[in-house]
């Protein structure tokens, strides 16, 4: 997918963990471990709200289009 996630780097310049940032935007540590690793399919504005504010950062800081990372999709 040509969307990168970067809520790791955001993570890492914010010295913060996995457990209190999943606790701070109120979803698992799971599907903040989903979104992170960039398995995530589709991303609710409340959640990307909930990660800008506790990170306190802009959408374009966690979400970045890279077109070399495109892949043809197999129907």
């Amino acid at each position: 997918m040509a969307i990168v996630v970067n809520v790791d780097v955001m993570m890492a310049k914010r010295k913060m963990s996995s457990q209190e940032l999943a606790e701070k935007i109120d979803i698992t540590p799971a599907n903040l471990s989903v979104l992170k690793t960039g398995k995530a399919k589709a991303i609710r504005f409340t959640t990307l709200e909930a990660l800008c504010r506790a990170l306190d950062c802009q959408p374009g800081d966690i979400l970045e289009f890279d077109a070399s990372k495109e892949q043809t999709e197999e129907k």
